[in-house]
Formats: structure tokens, sequence, C-alpha cells
């Protein structure tokens, strides 16, 4: 079994059958996936595109993204490229929309921030 190198969060504890631990690296995931998939964010900042996640490691997912979990609560900094033609508003708002859904949805814990970075703007191909 390969050694964790984050923090481990309980997500649910039962004396008699055990408990559920939940890395926030997988936190950082999910948050990274999620953004990636607004219309309008080209990549995270310092990651690879999403055509390329089956042919790398897993790490290399979360960059650009930073969580921090406490007392069951989640704050998540996100670094985005954007794509060229987008509202910057908008999308930023869709991205910590989709961001907050999917961890709250997936892990149950509650997201108190998302904070989104826009790290730059990709000037080639529109989505559109």
């Amino acid at each position: 079994m390969e050694k964790e190198t984050g923090k481990n969060y309980v997500l649910q504890e039962n004396e008699s059958i055990g408990s559920v631990q939940i890395a926030d690296e997988v936190v950082a995931m999910i948050a990274s996936l999620a953004a990636t998939e607004v219309d309008g964010v080209s990549a995270m900042a310092g990651t690879i595109t999403n055509e390329l996640m089956s042919k790398v490691g897993v790490k290399k997912l979360t960059k650009g993204v930073r969580v921090e979990v406490n007392d069951a609560k989640v704050k998540v900094e996100l670094a985005v490229l954007m794509e060229y033609g987008y509202q910057i508003p908008a999308t930023s708002q869709k991205v910590q929309e989709r961001v907050k859904s999917a961890i709250e949805n997936m892990t149950g814990l509650t997201v108190t921030d998302v904070d989104v970075r826009i790290a730059g703007v990709n000037m080639g191909t529109d989505k559109q």
C-alpha cells in the first residue's frame, strides 16, 4: 500500500465497523476536475488538460489547487487558465458553483470558500 504524503480527514467513524477517511489530495483532485469541466476553463495553472489525464499520473491533476480542511469545512484556492473570449466573472462563478457542489456531493464536507485566480488566458482555438 502506498503511503499518504498529505493529510487524511475522517469523514465517518463507527467504533464497531471502522472509519472512512479522505486524503486532502483527493479533495483537490475533485476540485480540479470539476473546474476543468466548466466551459471557458482551458486548464488548471501548471497542470495538464483533460485529454492527457489518462496518460499521466494522478498527482499532476492537483497542481493549481490548494485545499484546507478544518472541522469538516473546506476552503479551496484554484489557479485556472481561461479560454479567450469567455467572460471572466461569469465563468469564475460557474467554477465556484461547480467545485462547491462536487466536493459537497462527493465527500459530505462543507465548502466555505472557493477562491479562483485567473493565472492566464489561452489564446488558442475557442471551444465555442
